[in-house]
């Protein structure tokens, strides 16, 4: 079947809604465009080392979307943030993490993201084939009660001993504990950089006040968006983030800096400008911005992936990060799901809006 077609097809009747909306608010030639050339026109002139520009050409020139400027990304660290148990159960075979790095090779992803210990034990087999992305913080869930803090798991220099490319870790803007996350994320990825490794930041805003009883807003446009920002001012290379679901945030809980002409100038309600209004909080794309697939849903993931990789790369986006989606069902059909989101992003006929 012709692909672009089939994407159609999953889209059903917003097809049209998502291929051809233009963004007018924020225009596509304001941006730093995924291209077969992003490293040399955004990274060469930084501060960034040598060894820091081969680490992400490892990254940006492996698997299906290599040479394209485009990233898909397998991560399974859920077994720590989620509970082993639960992240598994529906597909028992990931409790080997051989499986998980299986799946990414596989599946022609540009890398596997994953735990010391799952990529560790592992790494002389694997590390050589696949960009490997140590995830370097967790939320750990065994604590009673929750804590919902992020800390280190280990060190920079065993990262860079396995053979990693990349780290990654995540900061939970906007919690108690963000300070001291933000202080310690960038002393670790300054680190990084030291080494020659890659650095790519999930960048989750978290605290119960951003959910009230109208509406959730840890995945709003503006909230999402100004974590960014700040994920960029400590040097991540790459930022992940959930896909924008609403917007005003700071005006709507009545924090922070805003303006109503704010939102008027930045974005429409349309998936696509709320996505590109996170993109241009990554210096206008010149930071490569991949959002999450979000939790697995059953029938509905191959549909709603593609929905949020559309959004993606319409809004300027650099890729998708999606492990759920794949890993919990069977290894085949995670594969397929994977390739055929990379289809998106060698679809010529989806254009940026």
């Amino acid at each position: 079947m012709d692909m672009y077609k089939n994407i159609i097809d999953y889209l059903g009747d917003n097809a049209s809604y998502y291929l051809d909306h233009v963004s007018e608010k924020i225009p596509k030639d304001k941006l730093q465009l995924p291209s077969n050339d992003s490293i040399d026109r955004v990274f060469v002139n930084s501060n960034r080392k040598l060894k820091v520009l081969r680490s992400l050409s490892q990254l940006y020139n492996h698997g299906n979307l290599s040479g394209t400027g485009y990233l898909s990304i397998l991560p399974v660290d859920q077994g720590i943030e989620h509970s082993a148990a639960f992240s598994f159960y529906k597909n028992p075979d990931y409790f080997d993490p051989e499986n998980i790095i299986r799946l990414a090779v596989e599946s022609g992803c540009n890398a596997v993201a994953s735990t010391f210990g799952g990529l560790g034990l592992y790494a002389r087999k694997y590390a050589h084939k696949i960009p490997f992305i140590v995830k370097i913080n967790h939320n750990e869930l065994l604590s009673y009660p929750n804590t919902y803090d992020q800390i280190l798991f280990g060190t920079v220099k065993e990262a860079w001993n396995m053979g990693a490319v990349a780290i990654g870790a995540t900061i939970y803007f906007g919690s108690h504990e963000s300070d001291r996350q933000i202080k310690e994320i960038a002393e670790t990825f300054a680190e990084a950089h030291g080494l020659g490794m890659a650095t790519i930041l999930w960048c989750y805003t978290r605290n119960e006040a951003f959910e009230t009883k109208d509406n959730d807003y840890h995945s709003s446009a503006d909230l999402t968006g100004q974590a960014n920002h700040l994920g960029v001012t400590i040097q991540a290379d790459i930022i992940k983030q959930k896909l924008p679901n609403t917007n005003h945030g700071f005006k709507n809980l009545q924090f922070g800096k805003y303006d109503d002409e704010m939102y008027e100038n930045l974005a429409t309600d349309h998936p696509i400008d709320l996505c590109r209004f996170q993109v241009a909080n990554c210096y206008m794309g010149k930071i490569g911005l991949v959002n999450s697939g979000g939790g697995s849903k059953g029938a509905s993931d191959m549909a709603d992936a593609i929905k949020t990789a559309v959004i993606n790369k319409r809004a300027g986006g650099s890729g998708l990060i999606l492990g759920r989606k794949a890993f919990q069902r069977p290894f085949s059909e995670g594969v397929e799901l994977l390739q055929t989101v990379q289809q998106v992003y060698l679809e010529d006929k989806i254009t940026v809006a």
